[in-house]
């Protein structure tokens, strides 16, 4: 394998002239496809997180007076916020697989498209 070839080949392809509109669609279509999980991801894993450190401030109590019950509420809301944030992840995939499953044949005809004409 040349790897010399290889590299030549990968830069004379930045600079070849690209159909911009078929790659921008491509862009374009990809983030569709994924832009509802990140969304998701990011605001349900900030909610959550939220939630840890409000559990987090009773337990340490920086807020609330110093009883056992905001102790013991505090532990509850943290280990919520614990879940909540393990179970992110999970759904994220779930959702960005079913994104990527719904706009596949698109992508996969426009990306062959591209590739024929170069």
């Amino acid at each position: 394998m040349n790897t010399n070839k290889i590299y030549a080949e990968s830069i004379a392809n930045e600079y070849s002239v690209k159909d911009a509109s078929k790659v921008v669609a491509l862009k374009k279509l990809d983030a569709k496809a994924k832009f509802p999980a990140y969304i998701f991801a990011y605001t349900f894993g900030i909610g959550w997180t939220l939630l840890l450190g409000v559990g987090m401030c009773l337990c340490m109590e920086v807020i609330g007076d110093e009883s056992t019950s905001l102790f013991i509420i505090g532990i509850i809301i943290g280990i919520l916020g614990i879940v909540g944030i393990s179970i992110n992840y999970p759904i994220y995939k779930k959702i960005k697989t079913s994104g990527m499953k719904k706009y596949a044949s698109d992508i996969i005809r426009l990306a062959n498209d591209i590739a024929k004409e170069e």
